[in-house]
């Protein structure tokens, strides 16, 4: 009896062994989820590999939508494994997930800028007392701004006045229908609005600004991160690493060769090819990942967390936050 259970148990061993496949022979199928907008235009060479079947065991399903609450969902239901959101909401998640959302990497910088009609805008201090058409309350740009402002001495409340719209289109049509008028907007809204109006310059670019104020090195004024959830990345280590990869190569190849990346750019819906050739050196498309995703990510959320903790959730994140492969 013994020696048939040796000899079943070593059959099971070489059965195993002759069908074990290596991880990077185990097809996986991988549900990605993107803003239209700059973090979608960095995913675009990727989308296009996918379609290509370019993307070895990898199998992706990309989600495109211009709604935050879409992703949200879709993540935190687990019908998402990776999403690219704003920075600040991934501390959200991992906040009201119990820590359930980390954080790939960082993929977007600032992209917004100061615009207006006109000369008159040389410097943050040239806002005092101006009108200034702004989206994004309650989020990242109004945080930024504010914390631009206040860094300069400049009451957000008293010294100027905000007007915050719901889209970043009303904040376009305001700027061209007013003479002197001041406008905040993200990329790619930039590009749209001086396309349509020779009159508008751009007077100031807030990244910039952002750093010139930062005593130590780290922090950074983001827009967005890659965020995946927790269980996944713990249950698929290979699939996450050659996501990351791939993702990384997808940057580089969009901020390298802007004239075939905005024509797959376009292809999708995901901006239009005329305004994405133009605005992909302003997007900051970036892929940051490890200590130098943590200093940066970590230094930008403390200084949210200082103007209203609700803004990441109501505590800054721990650790386990911040992936590292």
């Amino acid at each position: 009896m013994k020696r048939f259970f040796a000899v079943i148990t070593v059959s099971a061993l070489v059965l195993a062994a002759l069908f074990a496949r290596p991880a990077s022979e185990v097809q996986n199928t991988v549900n990605v989820m993107a803003l239209k907008g700059p973090t979608g235009m960095g995913l675009s060479k990727l989308m296009a590999d996918s379609a290509a079947g370019e993307t070895g065991s990898n199998i992706y399903n990309f989600t495109l939508t211009g709604a935050v609450d879409e992703v949200t969902a879709k993540l935190v239901k687990g019908e998402a494994d990776i999403a690219a959101v704003p920075a600040n909401l991934a501390s959200v998640l991992y906040n009201k997930t119990g820590g359930e959302i980390q954080v790939l990497a960082v993929n977007t910088l600032g992209v917004i800028y100061i615009l207006e009609k006109g000369d008159t805008i040389h410097s943050v201090e040239d806002l005092r007392g101006r009108t200034i058409y702004a989206s994004g309350k309650g989020a990242t740009p109004e945080y930024s701004l504010n914390y631009i402002l206040l860094a300069h001495g400049i009451d957000p409340v008293k010294d100027v006045d905000i007007q915050y719209k719901s889209e970043h289109a009303e904040c376009a049509a305001a700027l061209a229908a007013n003479d002197g008028a001041v406008a905040m907007l993200p990329e790619p809204f930039v590009t749209t609005s001086r396309m349509n109006n020779p009159e508008v310059r751009i007077a100031l670019d807030l990244t910039k600004e952002w750093n010139d104020l930062q005593t130590t090195e780290g922090s950074a004024l983001l827009t967005g991160v890659i965020v995946a959830r927790k269980a996944w990345v713990e249950d698929n280590p290979y699939a996450v690493s050659l996501f990351m990869n791939q993702y990384k190569a997808s940057v580089e190849f969009v901020n390298s060769d802007i004239d075939r990346a905005a024509g797959i750019i376009g292809s999708f819906g995901i901006v239009a090819e005329a305004v994405a050739r133009q605005a992909i050196p302003r997007c900051n498309i970036v892929f940051i990942e490890g200590d130098r995703m943590k200093a940066a990510l970590g230094g930008y959320l403390g200084e949210l967390f200082a103007q209203n903790p609700a803004s990441v959730g109501g505590k800054l994140p721990e650790d386990d936050f911040y992936f590292k492969r």
